[in-house]
C-alpha cells in the first residue's frame, strides 16, 4: 500500500495518494493470527465523515470527505483515496515532503468491525475476513499496523476459542471414561 504524491499547479494543491486498503491479501497481525478484508467491506461506509491522518493522531487531520479535501473510493483492488494537501499547514507539508522524497510511504486505517467471519484452523492459526466495516479515517503511516487494541483483542480470541476446545476434549475424555466403567 505505497503512498504517492502529486505537485500543487496553479489551480490546484499538492495532493497524497494511493491504497489505503486492499482487498484480498491476507495480513499477519501477530503470528498464528490472519485478516483479509473482502471487498464488500467498505460498501456501507464511505459516507461517513471520514478523516485523513498523520499515523493515526487526532491532531494531525491533512483532510476530510465531508469538506473535499479527501476523496475515497473502491476498485477491484482495494479502498483508495486522495488527499488535497494544504500547502499553508506545515504538518501536512512535512508528511508532504516526506511521502514525496520516499521516508513514508505507508498507510493504515481507523474502523470499526460490524460483520466477520472467522476461521480457526487445525493447526491452531486463527483468520478474519472483515465484511463490513465503520470506517472512521485514513491514516498515512512511518510503520502501519493494527492497533494494539485490536491485536491484543484478536488474540484473546484465538486463546477463548482454544479454551473451549480443550473443555471440550476433557468433556469428551469424561464420558469415555465414564463409559467403560
Amino acid at each position: 500500500m505505497e503512498l504517492k504524491t502529486r505537485e500543487a499547479s496553479e489551480d490546484s494543491d499538492p495532493v497524497i495518494e494511493g491504497y489505503f486498503a486492499v482487498f484480498n491479501c491476507e495480513t499477519e497481525l501477530f503470528p498464528g493470527g490472519f485478516e483479509e478484508i473482502a471487498p464488500e467491506a467498505f460498501d456501507n461506509t464511505l459516507g461517513n465523515d471520514i478523516r485523513a491522518l498523520i499515523n493515526h493522531d487526532t491532531t494531525l487531520v491533512l483532510g476530510r470527505n465531508r469538506n473535499g479535501t479527501l476523496e475515497l473510493h473502491t476498485d477491484g483492488h482495494g479502498l483508495w483515496g486522495s488527499v488535497r494537501i494544504n500547502p499553508k499547514d506545515t504538518d501536512a507539508m512535512n508528511v508532504y515532503e516526506r511521502v514525496k522524497r520516499g521516508d513514508v510511504n505507508q498507510c493504515s486505517f481507523g474502523f470499526n468491525i460490524r460483520k466477520e467471519d472467522t476461521d480457526f484452523s487445525d493447526d491452531g492459526t486463527a483468520k478474519w475476513t472483515l465484511r463490513d466495516v465503520d470506517l472512521h479515517e485514513v491514516s498515512v503511516c512511518t510503520f502501519p499496523a493494527y492497533e494494539d487494541t485490536g491485536v491484543q483483542a484478536r488474540k484473546a480470541e484465538i486463546e477463548q476459542h482454544r479454551q473451549k476446545e480443550l473443555e471440550l476434549r476433557k468433556h469428551q475424555l469424561k464420558e469415555r471414561l465414564k463409559s467403560w466403567h
